[in-house]
């Protein structure tokens, strides 16, 4: 499986994910949790579709991919770690978030930089 295949997979099963999340926060979560889960399922999808278009994005190159992938990955963390807070009610699993947050950053400045160069 080529790159940008295994990209656009990861990134559909982050899209299908951020779905299920946002439905329960929407129709079966306790208004505790619903914040949590609302914000990670957001930023996940965004990031998702962020993902499928860095490669679509034949002008961007390479660096297009690491944008799709940083901001896949880091979509992936941050809400995993919002999941575990609302679900385990470890209060800890928040020092992982900003490591998510970073990544989706660092995807977004690579699309940048990628634009600049193209």
């Amino acid at each position: 499986m080529i790159v940008s295949r295994k990209l656009i997979l990861f990134a559909a099963l982050n899209g299908a994910m951020a779905v299920a999340v946002g439905t329960f926060a929407a129709h079966g979560a306790g208004p505790q949790i619903k914040t949590l889960l609302t914000t990670g399922a957001q930023y996940q999808l965004i990031h998702a579709v962020l993902a499928v278009a860095a490669v679509q994005w034949q002008a961007g190159g390479r660096l297009a991919s690491v944008a799709g992938w940083l901001a896949s990955v880091g979509g992936l963390i941050f809400c995993l770690s919002l999941l575990l807070i609302a679900f385990l009610g470890v209060p800890a699993f928040g020092a992982v978030a900003p490591v998510g947050g970073v990544l989706m950053i660092a995807g977004w400045l690579c699309l940048a930089i990628a634009a600049l160069r193209s």
